[in-house]
């Protein structure tokens, strides 16, 4: 007899004898007092700041993604009613779907649930499409991307991170009229680097190569209206598809594709992730459009993200703690094991008030642990001197190492 509950018991003591088990902090967000928000735990309530939120500038609270949410609900409900294809396409779906390709300067863009569902569904699908495709993945590409290009079967090369040389060679030994698809991203939000993107597609156009651009990480936060790093680098009409999501910068949920009207018509009609799965609820479409409407013109907010992000990784290096080398709006402090990695996190929880999670593997390499801060326009210079006092407290109290690896 097989006993279930022994191997799923079994699974979990595995991954805490790892020092890599997850718990779920119990927060509700404060409206309107963004980054605070109140942490049930053990010993009852109480109100901390919260520093690794993916609403990179608050987006969830603005008035004006609210008050569309609001009045969506007033005039069509709450539910979709089904999938695109039978009954769940309404007028929101419809606008947002304009607009985020006009974001991108694209003909035409498609929705999903979410932006893993997006990745995993599209790429698995341009797999089928383009008969034997071979897919060039960077090594850092996000788990969605991954699960994608295996849903595909196709074959598949693994080009080192960032690495145009590497990409190159690779190209060089395909055939010039295989179908081709270099997939990486803009962001990569564990290292907060970023995408060589105009080199990309000079191989891309060099060696007939299709680019497929993830900027979950980009979109609303870089770009004169926010479409991404491609548009701030001047080079997001040599994209082929661009993929988002609107649960990030945009405050909200969903994930997206943007591309020619044939790309985006092929992949609805074949993505079963898209035709078999429930719309996305009206209301969060109806926020996300005005999330979209408003970053378009809010080049002043992104450019408060930016100064509140070089401003804490400054103060960070100031105080002589390990703050990652980061290009972007990502500041990851580096720990280098899961069990210290965990420990911090708790002590700044318990003893300061600050959430933020631990990052360890599989999300990162082992022996890369570290914590992920992602400043906000709206954390202030006494929310991040609270935050240095109280790491700089926490590393001397476990001895931990001062210099990045």
């Amino acid at each position: 007899m097989v006993d279930y509950e022994r191997a799923f018991d079994a699974a979990v003591k595995a991954v805490k004898a790892e020092g890599r088990y997850r718990v779920f902090a119990d927060l509700e967000r404060c409206k309107g007092r963004f980054p605070q928000a109140t942490y049930y735990g053990s010993d009852g309530e109480k109100e901390v700041t919260v520093w690794c939120s993916n609403d990179y500038l608050g987006m969830g609270q603005n008035e004006h993604v609210v008050n569309g949410m609001k009045t969506a609900i007033d005039k069509v409900g709450v539910g979709a009613g089904g999938t695109r294809n039978i009954a769940g396409t309404t007028h929101f779906h419809v606008m947002l779907e304009e607009e985020l390709a006009d974001l991108h300067e694209k003909e035409a863009a498609l929705l999903f649930t979410s932006g893993y569902v997006g990745n995993e569904a599209t790429l698995s699908t341009l797999s089928r499409i383009l008969p034997d495709c071979i897919i060039l993945s960077d090594e850092l590409n996000h788990a969605s991307m991954i699960q994608g290009i295996r849903g595909g079967k196709g074959p598949k090369l693994i080009w080192r991170h960032n690495d145009v040389e590497h990409l190159e060679s690779l190209l060089k030994d395909l055939p010039i009229d295989k179908p081709k698809i270099i997939a990486f991203e803009s962001v990569y939000s564990m290292d907060g680097d970023v995408a060589p993107i105009g080199a990309i597609c000079d191989l891309a156009e060099k060696y007939n190569a299709f680019t497929y651009l993830d900027e979950v990480h980009g979109v609303g936060l870089y770009g004169y209206k926010g479409g991404g790093v491609a548009q701030r680098d001047g080079v997001e009409h040599r994209i082929d598809l661009i993929e988002g999501t609107l649960g990030k910068a945009f405050g909200v949920m969903g994930g997206y594709i943007a591309g020619s009207s044939n790309l985006i018509d092929a992949v609805r009609s074949y993505a079963s992730g898209f035709i078999f799965t429930t719309a996305l609820s009206p209301v969060l479409v109806a926020g996300a459009l005005e999330s979209v409407r408003f970053l378009k013109k809010a080049g002043d907010l992104r450019d408060q993200h930016q100064e509140r992000a070089a401003r804490m990784k400054a103060i960070l290096r100031e105080a002589g703690l390990p703050v990652m080398p980061s290009v972007s709006h990502i500041v990851p402090v580096f720990v280098g094991d899961p069990v210290a990695c965990k420990e911090v996190s708790d002590r700044l929880l318990d003893e300061h008030n600050i959430y933020v999670q631990p990052i360890n593997y599989p999300t990162v390499p082992k022996g890369t642990e570290r914590l992920r801060f992602t400043p906000t326009p709206l954390h202030t210079d006494q929310h991040m001197e609270q935050l240095v006092q109280a790491l700089d407290k926490v590393w001397v109290e476990l001895d931990l190492k001062r210099v990045a690896a």
